[in-house]
């Protein structure tokens, strides 16, 4: 009997060893080395995707395809998928557990259905029982006879029934769990997912088959498996979302078919999913009139422009070293800007515990809200309230200088249909765009001047 060769294949990166490793050479990942049967490679040529014989083209011969899409009524959902589902496509969305992916979906088919109630939806579920998923299906609503329902893990079974019922859409929940018996290896490994992937890519692609696929995520919130799952894919989406909280949003990373920068937000109710259509107003309500150690600024999420409100508190030290705490912003970040204050503000802000935190979760990586943070720490330790028609936008430096903000026309024109009177910004950008709104633009040239602006 011949010997049967095994591989040790790196889950993370794909880095292959004759041997067992601790540590991944190639992307340092510790405990990622899963024992696989090598694959021999067929000697058949490899099928193309559309299945026919294809020749180089010059771009003048190339026909330029229509893309058709299934809108689904849900707001939120067609701005992150780029005006709508395209038939034919492949949709990876990866989140945390319990984040409510698989709610997200039920929503989705839910929608289709009621616009398109001839066609036939196949969900998959190789984690749960068909009774808990018809369960949350009717406790969302859906209850319609074009929603089938399968529970199975073998790639091969799903494959017989999905071309025996022919459905439009495909929903695997999830690409972990699914496994092929033309690969000896565990579900979930590089080898399966592959595979499988590679399968589900050529089915859809020749049959208009529209597929969502659900993936889990790793302690570090990067979606588990190799990356060449999401090489695969045409779109990739993140849920994203504070458990304990109610807001959840939907990221795109990739999408061929539309905007890589646009975001949905969405609310958790006990109905399911509800989309949030004015999320500004969702970030700023309940606010006291006239507190102090608080200010607003005006962040880009894809195309749209949200109001933000940055609250910080500053509070008399009554230990040896000051305490920072932040939610929502870079404590390094926040750090740097109390040094600014220090150094040309010439007040002694760092020796108080200081706390900072953005409303309604949101978690701010860019730093067009640098004067925001400012405004609010001054606003918090002079007990003066800024005014709550101002908006703050712009960069702070090291060595105090505020600088201009990118997309401010976009920014701006929101500003105004919001009816926010004064935003505070670089001395450039109020310069360039005087006059072009219907605002009171301040430019400051250092951080410095928010003590007189705001506080005399």
């Amino acid at each position: 009997m011949a010997k049967i060769k095994t591989v040790f294949t790196c889950q993370e990166c794909g880095y292959q060893s004759p041997k067992w490793l601790g540590k991944c050479p190639d992307c340092q990942q510790w405990n990622s080395f899963s024992e696989e049967e090598t694959i021999k490679p067929s000697k058949a040529a490899p099928k193309s995707i559309s299945g026919r014989e294809s020749k180089p083209k010059t771009i003048n011969q190339v026909e330029h395809e229509l893309i058709h899409r299934y809108t689904t009524n849900l707001g939120e959902f067609d701005r992150v998928m780029g005006g709508g589902v395209t038939i034919g496509s492949l949709t990876l969305i990866g989140g945390e557990p319990g984040i409510g992916k698989s709610t997200l979906l039920m929503e989705v088919c839910g929608k289709l259905l009621e616009v398109y109630g001839k066609e036939k939806i196949l969900y998959v579920s190789g984690e749960e029982s068909e009774s808990q998923v018809a369960q949350r299906s009717k406790r969302l609503g859906v209850n319609h006879d074009g929603f089938y329902i399968y529970n199975e893990t073998s790639w091969q079974k799903i494959l017989d029934e999905v071309k025996e019922l022919k459905p439009k859409f495909l929903i695997l929940d999830s690409i972990q769990t699914t496994h092929s018996n033309q690969v000896d290896s565990a579900a979930g490994t590089l080898s399966q997912i592959r595979e499988v992937t590679y399968e589900l890519m050529n089915y859809a692609k020749a049959y208009g088959l529209t597929c969502f696929i659900i993936g889990h995520v790793t302690k570090e919130g990067q979606i588990a498996g190799p990356k060449i799952l999401e090489h695969m894919v045409d779109t990739v989406i993140y849920f994203e979302g504070d458990q304990l909280g109610q807001y959840r949003m939907l990221r795109v990373m990739k999408n061929r078919f539309g905007n890589t920068n646009e975001v949905g937000i969405f609310e958790m109710q006990e109905k399911g999913l509800v989309e949030i259509k004015n999320p500004s107003q969702y970030f700023l309500e309940q606010s006291l009139p006239g507190s102090y150690g608080r200010s607003l600024t005006c962040i880009l999420e894809g195309s749209r422009s949200l109001f933000v409100e940055i609250q910080a508190l500053v509070v008399e030290n009554k230990f040896a070293v000051g305490r920072r705490t932040t939610q929502g912003l870079d404590s390094n970040r926040v750090a740097l800007l109390v040094a600014v204050i220090d150094k040309y503000l010439g007040i002694p802000l760092s020796y108080n515990d200081i706390y900072v935190n953005v409303v309604g979760g949101m978690k701010l990586t860019t730093r067009e809200n640098d004067l925001s943070v400012i405004a609010s720490l001054l606003s918090s330790y002079f007990q003066t309230a800024v005014p709550s028609d101002t908006i703050f936008l712009g960069e702070v430096g090291l060595t105090g200088e505020v600088r201009s903000v990118p997309m401010m026309e976009m920014r701006l024109k929101e500003i105004a249909q919001m009816n926010y009177k004064r935003v505070i910004t670089s001395k450039r950008i109020a310069e360039d765009l005087k006059g072009k709104y219907k605002l009171n633009l301040v430019g400051i040239n250092k951080a410095s001047e928010l003590k007189d602006l705001l506080f005399k």
